[in-house]
């Protein structure tokens, strides 16, 4: 018998190797979502764990320690689902990458919470449902409990099948639904209901309004220019300045409850006025920034990077300042309740709670949140940094608009429309080219018309199953918080 050369045995403990490689390699990809599953419910367990060391020993702790561990649940799920809504349109510009865009929205996000983040929370979720309707304490904590396990089912789900949903009107539906469970209809204030209902069409038809208007300006001062660069030194300052002056605003309305109240009049002329200085500061940076570039639309993309990247970690800022309440409020409202033994139209969020809301937020962005990243920066329809640009700013703008207006908005649904709106927009601009060129040579070769529908730049499958989402976010949350109040109502009470 001949025995194998080294080098057949080289070759058969490579190919062993090798198995054993692509093994663990498959091992690894199939268990990734593993990890995510097992952090998430470590970090449910740890929030479970600091109620109860923080809250105290009271009979009913376990209540709390409950609460806590949903709350942290639906904190998760808003990071996942929410937060891509101002990072996915700079992903899919490519002016950030996954990775970095996670970094900078966890950070931004949590210190927008925890700096900013109102310290006040309106447990009725704004006037949805009378407080004294509701009997007793004990049925209050039962419907806030129900209202935020529904509201967080429902968001996980929407972001399961892949839609961008609103977190506030989850939660909205959620203490409607066990608002009606507890007291009836007439406990619900329908009124406010309506004015919420409006704003599911006025928000994104907003939105979207005001990013087609700046990228239509943005087409015709800057793209179709014959110097692309000479237009862009003298207009992509004043869209910085624009921008600047918008979030100061924004940030002055939304941002700083914490610090300081600051009414309409004032927050515009706060972003006046840092407008006009970002103005000033930007133009020499662009003007030595644009020097060497070809006049070509690609070096458009350059001086709208960076840009798009601080609007997008300032909207971030914003949204942990605004909406962890979402996360956190039912959980607020449950610890006054079993601290005091009543409940309350407005009550103080404890800084435990708030670290378990803006905490949660960012891991449920790190560990879920790239697949709506993806969704809605570049699977709705294709951006670019100017149309990515055109949408954070018509956010910021829309919200301030919505404020002067009175009207509950999500910015879920702004930011969203806003993608929207750059979509539909392009393709009226396509068609209308389309047709000035028929017009006017006659002799060019026409585009069938089922071959221009199928050059449609809005993906209609996510348009209707977005839009399907929106509009039965609120009866759904409802409906599943009114069993599961029933549910609790049966087994506790």
């Amino acid at each position: 018998m001949t025995e194998k050369t080294p080098n057949n045995q080289w070759k058969t403990l490579d190919r062993d190797l090798g198995r054993i490689a692509t093994l663990e390699s498959a091992t690894q990809y199939v268990a990734r979502p593993m990890i995510g599953l097992g952090v998430a419910l470590a970090f449910m367990v740890i929030a479970g764990l600091a109620a109860g060391l923080l809250f105290g020993a009271s009979p009913t702790n376990w209540v709390v320690i409950a609460a806590a561990i949903f709350g942290a649940y639906m904190a998760l799920n808003i990071g996942a689902n929410d937060v891509a809504n101002n990072m996915g349109p700079a992903v899919g510009a490519n002016a950030l990458t996954m990775g970095g865009a996670i970094v900078i929205a966890a950070l931004c996000e949590s210190a927008g919470a925890l700096l900013a983040g109102g310290d006040v929370v309106s447990t009725i979720s704004k006037g949805i449902i009378d407080p004294d309707s509701v009997s007793n304490s004990q049925i209050f904590i039962w419907a806030m409990m129900a209202a935020l396990i529904s509201s967080a089912l429902w968001v996980n789900l929407a972001t399961w099948i892949g839609a961008p949903v609103s977190t506030t009107h989850s939660v909205v539906g959620g203490v409607m639904g066990a608002g009606i469970a507890a007291a009836g209809f007439a406990a619900v204030n329908w009124p406010t209901m309506g004015t919420i209902a409006a704003s599911w069409v006025i928000s994104p038809v907003l939105g979207g309004a005001i990013a087609a208007g700046f990228l239509a300006f943005i087409k015709t001062f800057i793209i179709y220019q014959d110097d692309k660069i000479a237009a862009a030194r003298r207009w992509v300052p004043v869209l910085i300045g624009i921008m600047g002056g918008t979030f100061a605003t924004y940030l002055a309305l939304k941002g700083l409850k914490k610090i300081i109240s600051i009414d309409l009049g004032p927050a515009l002329l706060i972003g006046v006025v840092s407008g006009a200085l970002i103005y000033v500061v930007s133009a020499p940076l662009i003007r030595r920034q644009s020097e060497g570039l070809e006049n070509r639309n690609k070096s458009l993309k350059v001086l709208f990077g960076l840009p798009l990247v601080l609007s997008a970690a300032l909207l971030s800022f914003a949204h942990g300042a605004n909406d962890v309440a979402n996360a956190v409020g039912p959980l607020a409202a449950i610890v006054h309740a079993e601290e005091f033994g009543e409940f309350a139209g407005k009550v103080h969020i404890p800084l435990w709670v708030m670290i378990i809301g803006a905490f949660g937020i960012s891991f449920g962005l790190m560990l879920f949140g790239p697949k709506l990243i993806r969704m809605v920066g570049s699977q709705i329809t294709k951006l670019n940094p100017m149309r990515a640009y055109c949408v954070a700013l018509s956010a910021a703008i829309t919200v301030i608009v919505a404020s002067w207006l009175g009207l509950p908005v999500s910015s879920t649904h702004i930011a969203v429309g806003g993608v929207f709106g750059v979509g539909f927009f392009r393709e009226w601009h396509a068609e209308r080219r389309i047709r000035q060129t028929s017009a006017s040579r006659p002799a060019a070769k026409r585009i069938a018309a089922e071959e221009r529908r199928r050059r449609k730049l809005v993906r209609r499958s996510h348009f209707m199953t977005i839009v399907a989402a929106w509009v039965i976010t609120v009866p759904a949350a409802a409906l599943l918080s009114g069993l599961i109040f029933l549910g609790l109502q049966a087994m506790f009470v």
